[in-house]
C-alpha cells in the first residue's frame, strides 16, 4: 500500500523576522532557493526575511512571496535530507491556504520557482491596490458554525446596502461582507467592506461569538472587494508559464482536485476573491486516506487547525531546520507501518 500523507503551506499571518535564516545556513539547497528568488524578484527577498525590518515584511506585496520562498527552502531542505537518509517522499497531495497555494502550485511540478515567486508578488501587488480603494478588512470570530456565520453575513449586507443606497453600486465590493476563511469549527474569518464587516461583528457577538478579533491585514482579502484584482490576475495568468501538476493539488475555491494547467490558471485568479475552504479541504483529504499532515512552512497555523477538524489526523511541522529530522522520522515511521514492518 502506498502511505498516503499530504504536504500543506501556510498563508499570510504566518510570517516573522527571521524565518528561514537557520535552514539558509545550514542547507545548500535552501540557500539556492532563497538565492533563486533573489533573482527573480530583483531585490534581496531573503535578506527582509532573515533581518526585517518587521514594517516592510508585513507589507503584502512583500508577505506573501516571503512565505513562498521559505516554504519552498524548508521544503528544498526537507527532500535534500530525505536524499541522504534515502527515505523517499512522495505526497499523495498538496494543498496551500490562501497563498500557500502557490507553494502548492510550485511543489507541484505546475509552474517552476521563479515563476510561482513572480506571480505571487503581482498578486501581493494587486490585493494590496484593491484593498486601498475601499474601506475593508478581515475578522476572525471564534466560537459560530459557517452556517450562522453565512447567515450573519447575508444579513449585515442586506442592510448595509439598504442603508448605502446608490452608493453600493460604486464598488463590486461595496456594502459587502462574507465568510472568508472556513478555518476550523469554531475558528472563521468574515471579510468585507468596513461598514458591513462592523455590523457583521456585532451581530456575531449578539449570537454568542466568544471572541471577534480584527487582523492586521491591507484589505478584505477572499472577499467580493477583491473582484477587481481576481480579474487583473486572470489577465495576468494568461501569460504565465503553467504545466500540468505532477501532484494533484485542492483548491481552496472548491476544495476538490486540480490536475491540469487549465485548472491551475482558473483557480489562481478565482481564489483571491473566493472564500478559502480549508475544513473542507482537510475533509477531503482524510476521505481520501490521508493520515499524515506534514505542514511545510513558518509557524504551525496548519498543523492546529487539522487537528481542530479532525482530532485523529497525524500532524508535523517543518518550520525550522531543526523539525527537518522529526518530520522524517515521522514519515519513516508511516511508511513501514503501511509496510506492516517493525
Amino acid at each position: 500500500m502506498t502511505p498516503r500523507f499530504a504536504f500543506v503551506f501556510p498563508g499570510q499571518g504566518s510570517q516573522s523576522v527571521g524565518m528561514g535564516a537557520d535552514v539558509a545556513e545550514q542547507s545548500p539547497a535552501a540557500r539556492a532557493t532563497f538565492d533563486e528568488a533573489d533573482e527573480a524578484l530583483g531585490f534581496p527577498l531573503s535578506e527582509l526575511c532573515f533581518n526585517g525590518p518587521e514594517e516592510r515584511l508585513r507589507e503584502t506585496v512583500n508577505t506573501q512571496p516571503a512565505i513562498v520562498a521559505t516554504s519552498l527552502a524548508l521544503l528544498a531542505a526537507l527532500d535534500e535530507a530525505a536524499e541522504t537518509v534515502r527515505i523517499a517522499i512522495s505526497p499523495a497531495f498538496l494543498a496551500g491556504h490562501s497563498v500557500g497555494e502557490y507553494t502548492a502550485l510550485a511543489a507541484s511540478g505546475g509552474c517552476g520557482t521563479p515563476e510561482a515567486l513572480r506571480l505571487v508578488r503581482e498578486r501581493g501587488r494587486l490585493m494590496h491596490e484593491e484593498g486601498l480603494r475601499i474601506p475593508s478588512g478581515m475578522t476572525a470570530v471564534l466560537g459560530l458554525d459557517a452556517p450562522t456565520l453565512e447567515d450573519i453575513c447575508a444579513e449585515a449586507t442586506r442592510e448595509t446596502e439598504i442603508a448605502l443606497g446608490d452608493a453600493a453600486y460604486v464598488h463590486p465590493g461595496a456594502g459587502k461582507v462574507v465568510v472568508a476563511n472556513d478555518n476550523a469549527p469554531g475558528q472563521i474569518v468574515i471579510s468585507g467592506a468596513e461598514r458591513a464587516l462592523a455590523l457583521a461583528g456585532d451581530m456575531a457577538k449578539a449570537r454568542g461569538a466568544k471572541r471577534i478579533i480584527p487582523l492586521a491585514v491591507s484589505g478584505a482579502f477572499h472577499s467580493p472587494v477583491m473582484a477587481p484584482a481576481s480579474e487583473a490576475m486572470a489577465a495576468v495568468l494568461t501569460t504565465a508559464t503553467l504545466v500540468d501538476p505532477t501532484v494533484t493539488l485542492i483548491a481552496n475555491s472548491t476544495a476538490g482536485p486540480l490536475t491540469t494547467a487549465a485548472d491551475l490558471r482558473k483557480e489562481l485568479s478565482r481564489q483571491i476573491a473566493s472564500p478559502v475552504r480549508w475544513t473542507t479541504t482537510i475533509e477531503y483529504l482524510v476521505d481520501r486516506g490521508v493520515t499524515l499532515f506534514v505542514e511545510v512552512g513558518p509557524g504551525q497555523v496548519l498543523a492546529g487547525l487539522i487537528r481542530r477538524i479532525n482530532k485523529d489526523a497525524r500532524t508535523v511541522s517543518v518550520g525550522s531546520y531543526a523539525e527537518i529530522e522529526p518530520a522524517l522520522e515521522a514519515l519513516a515511521k508511516l511508511i513501514r507501518d503501511e509496510r506492516g514492518e517493525s
